[in-house]
């Protein structure tokens, strides 16, 4: 890239798709992958700001295209990932990141609550990994990192139905690395905690209070600390790191 903001090369000539890429930690995933070097396919259900972060990564000189869809539904997740085929000839990285974050309890929740979340969170992720997994084995092998989240790892309360969702991030974590790394395909995720996104920025500060003070860095985390993880899990500097759910915590699951 241009304009001062190279890194490393770490992710050089390298063909990388990121779901759920028009903010948080999906932007700066890819901001910090373009400027390590990656050809890039970012993808979003939220067409605007997909348009906007292309055209931002563009202007500092990134090789990027755009895809909207909804990585529910296989048409739009294989668009995503094939989009990298066609623009870049493979497929090496994968970023699964997509998805939604309802908050609610068991009682609050209601069966159409449950099948959103696990359609984005869960069948999403299936099928981003699915076509994902089938481009890499005609070229040898990728890299895929799914987002958990620390609700993947531990209960906590008003999750019922985002924290299920997180076990199925981890679970397709742990059994596609055993599946596939035979063929040069290895698969991890990021588990992140309470993370600062737009999001979380607008909650009430008597909601976001409690969350920081759960950490015991006592702060939220910020997106690009995230997108660090990603980037090392994601590179050839973790080629035998394989199966591992990394969380991003501020010393959360350390309690």
């Amino acid at each position: 890239m241009e304009n001062g903001d190279s890194g490393l090369g770490r992710m050089r000539g390298k063909s990388v798709v990121v779901t759920g890429a028009a903010k948080g930690i999906g932007r700066a995933t890819a901001e910090l992958f373009a400027r390590e070097g990656a050809r890039l396919v970012v993808a979003d259900i939220d067409g605007e700001g997909i348009e906007t972060l292309v055209e931002d990564l563009r202007g500092r000189g990134a090789e990027v295209e755009g895809v909207v869809g909804d990585v529910s539904e296989p048409e739009d997740a294989r668009r995503m990932i094939l989009a990298a085929v066609e623009e870049f000839g493979k497929v090496d990285v994968l970023v699964a990141n997509a998805g939604v974050i309802p908050l609610n309890n068991i009682v609050d929740a209601t069966p159409e609550d449950w099948d959103n979340v696990m359609s984005v969170d869960g069948r999403g992720m299936f099928l981003t990994c699915k076509y994902a997994v089938e481009e890499m084995l005609k070229t040898g092998g990728g890299s895929i990192v799914c987002l958990s989240s620390i609700s993947g790892l531990a209960g906590q309360s008003g999750q019922s139905t985002y924290g299920p969702a997180k076990f199925v991030a981890s679970g397709i974590t742990k059994h596609l690395a055993v599946e596939w790394a035979e063929r040069g395909i290895r698969v991890n995720a990021v588990a992140p905690g309470t993370i600062r996104t737009e999001a979380v920025a607008a909650l009430p500060e008597e909601y976001v209070e409690p969350m920081r003070q759960a950490h015991p860095v006592k702060r939220l985390g910020e997106p690009k600390e995230v997108a660090r993880a990603i980037l090392f899990l994601a590179s050839d500097e973790a080629s035998f790191v394989t199966g591992a759910i990394l969380p991003v915590d501020g010393g959360y699951m350390a309690q």
